[in-house]
């Protein structure tokens, strides 16, 4: 009778320790995840405070008022614009007659290799 005495209480003693044991992991567990939520809460509040700060930074009014006082812009009259049969004509020493379009061959190269992911690619580039 006393082994099984001795071992029960050594099964108490087991218990114990291992109860112990979970309930010390749960509480630094639930330590983390407080400490885990209040850093979740300064990172929101500074989250939020940089939003002000831009918001102000991105005024209308304020932008207007720095470009009015560190730019030298004047402001746009309809008489600067030409009309395009003013244009003075192409030199004809830059593409001779009966050559491509230099700049018309490039943006040629880049739609045949460009495709977009909304638009189906040509049959001869899947």
């Amino acid at each position: 009778m006393r082994i099984v005495h001795l071992l029960v209480i050594g099964m108490l003693v087991f218990a114990a320790a291992y109860v112990y044991r979970i309930k010390m992991e749960s509480t630094s567990r639930t330590e983390r995840v407080l400490r885990l939520n209040a850093e979740v809460r300064e990172q929101r509040d500074a989250i939020a405070a940089l939003r002000a700060e831009w918001a102000k930074l991105d005024a209308p009014l304020r932008l207007q008022g720095l470009a009015d006082r560190h730019l030298a812009l004047k402001p746009l009259v309809a008489t600067q614009y030409d009309s395009l049969k003013n244009l003075p004509e192409r030199p004809s020493g830059l593409v001779k007659p009966g050559d491509p379009d230099p700049i018309g061959a490039m943006i040629e190269a880049i739609d045949a290799i460009a495709v977009t992911g909304s638009v189906p690619a040509p049959a001869g580039q899947q």
